[in-house]
């Protein structure tokens, strides 16, 4: 088994049941991996902690970065 599968990979809650565009994330000691939810076959990504709660505020607030 590939270290892929054994994440444990979540969507958002206001993701859509209809194939809606979406992501989604699996957290790790290391940091956030992100994928596309509609082809998890495709390589995902990977961010720090920081660099993540960094995205959620700017997506929550429009809080603009400063790095």
């Amino acid at each position: 088994m590939n270290a892929q599968s054994t994440l444990a990979w979540f969507k958002s809650s206001y993701s859509g049941s209809q194939g809606d565009s979406c992501v989604e994330v699996a957290v790790t000691e290391q940091g956030v991996r992100v994928r596309d939810s509609k082809d998890v076959t495709r390589p995902h990504f990977a961010v720090s902690h920081e660099r993540w709660s960094a995205f959620l505020r700017f997506a929550s607030e429009g809080e603009l970065l400063n790095n």
